[in-house]
């Protein structure tokens, strides 16, 4: 019943936005964003083009948002802007919506009588506000994975507008959020749609502020230089479905962010006392383990952060520690802490999946931060007591490792770090072909 239910939502879009919205004739297998890391605010962006002139836009990656947001108060100006009205299919498509039947302005982007209405939210500083949902042009650069192809075009992209107060707290230049959340509204469910390609995309974050990592929506093969196919080497778990999204203006519903099943954590192999209760989550959508590109660094409960760093902790016994720096609690004298190919020479931190022999591991280039020449510190952060999710991996942890979502059958495949591959997340190749 389930499977008639997603085949039939997924048609439904496909009506929405396919064939007549598809740029004509060609249609690519995968379609690809470079994916930047701002030095300031740690935030992970990407650029699409929109509007008739095409305009390009700046966007933070958000990988649990529901669908892609914009600023339409200052300077939106396109002649293939369309309000979506009230009631219609495409707003049926949010969750939560409203109808705004007169707006007080003159009509513009933004404001339209009888348009459907929905909260887009900047999930970095938490804030939401109301705005109208609309369609307009994105165009986006399509790849057989191993190079990037011609541009492609979706005329009616589904977006909310949102207003500029929104952007604060996000990086310079940021005009919007990008979602990637599991929503029929967001962006990989739109260009499946779309394009006719599986439901799947992968993002590699590049630890780099100079190189860019990527996003693939669609299928593999996902190579990156020296022609490693990084999509045959991965290891499965299933995605969680938190059954209650929170919302500053709303409650209920699946949440579009993406949880695993973590059983426990192991340090140098051993295994974490942790209250196992808060690993999973509760019918108020409370607990489990969130994977988030907004959150710079990997958040803990206050009791499993305390039991995992004091596991770290002894693990290194011999290595002084130093004052902390915020926003972190552990930190060493890096004099005292020797150098490998996967970074920093320090325990081993497993998260465990749905079997013992299932590991996500986390190895010093991704647990250690260097915040000064001779310091270096735990890149894991107290989440505080009763947080609604236990566990955040942040975007630190992600980097150099690529994770492929496949929205169809709800399972993430995620690659070993790939530094062990002699590659890393900055190796695609992004020169244009002709």
């Amino acid at each position: 019943m389930e499977h008639s239910y997603n085949l039939l939502v997924f048609f439904s879009l496909l009506f929405f936005i396919n064939p007549s919205t598809v740029q004509s004739y060609f249609r690519p297998k995968a379609l690809l964003l470079p994916v930047s890391k701002d030095p300031s605010t740690l935030q992970y962006l990407v650029q699409i083009n929109q509007r008739t002139p095409s305009v390009p836009l700046k966007l933070t990656l958000d990988l649990g948002g529901q669908h892609l947001w914009v600023d339409c108060e200052q300077g939106y100006v396109s002649s293939s802007y369309n309000p979506v009205p009230c009631k219609s299919a495409q707003c049926s498509l949010f969750k939560f919506n409203l109808c705004v039947t007169a707006c007080l302005a003159d009509p513009q982007p933004g404001c339209n009588n009888n348009t459907c209405v929905h909260f887009p939210g900047n999930t970095v500083t938490h804030n939401e506000a109301s705005g109208e949902v609309a369609q307009d042009v994105v165009s986006i650069q399509s790849t057989d994975g191993s190079n990037p192809g011609r541009v492609v075009s979706v005329s009616k992209m589904i977006f909310t507008c949102g207003v500029t107060h929104l952007l604060d707290g996000l990086a310079s230049g940021v005009k919007g959020m990008a979602g990637l959340g599991r929503a029929k509204t967001s962006l990989p469910s739109q260009f499946s749609a779309a394009f006719s390609f599986d439901r799947k995309f992968a993002i590699c974050l590049s630890s780099s502020t100079k190189g860019n990592g990527v996003v693939f929506f669609g299928d593999g093969p996902y190579v990156l230089l020296p022609s490693i196919d990084v999509s045959k080497s991965l290891v499965y778990t299933p995605l969680i479905r938190n059954p209650n999204a929170a919302s500053l203006f709303y409650e209920g519903g699946p949440s579009s962010e993406y949880f695993i099943g973590v059983k426990g954590i192991n340090i140098n192999g051993k295994a974490v006392a942790l209250n196992t209760s808060l690993l999973t989550i509760d019918k108020e959508g409370i607990g489990g383990t969130k994977i988030s590109t907004v959150d710079p660094y990997t958040v803990m409960e206050r009791t499993i952060f305390k039991a995992v760093t004091k596991a770290f902790i002894k693990e290194l016994a011999g290595v002084p520690r130093v004052a902390p720096v915020a926003p972190f609690r552990v930190c060493f004298n890096s004099a005292n802490i020797g150098s490998t190919r996967v970074g920093p020479a320090v325990p081993q931190i497993d998260f465990v999946l749905q079997r013992k022999s299932v590991l996500w591991s986390i190895f010093g280039v991704n647990s250690m931060v260097r915040v000064k020449d001779d310091m270096l510190c735990l890149g894991f952060v107290d989440g505080g007591v009763n947080p609604r999710s236990s566990i955040v991996i942040g975007g630190y942890q992600l980097e150099n490792h690529l994770l492929q979502f496949d929205l169809a059958t709800a399972k993430l495949g995620f690659s070993s770090l790939l530094l062990f591959g002699q590659t890393t997340c900055a190796n695609f190749n992004f020169t244009s072909v002709a």
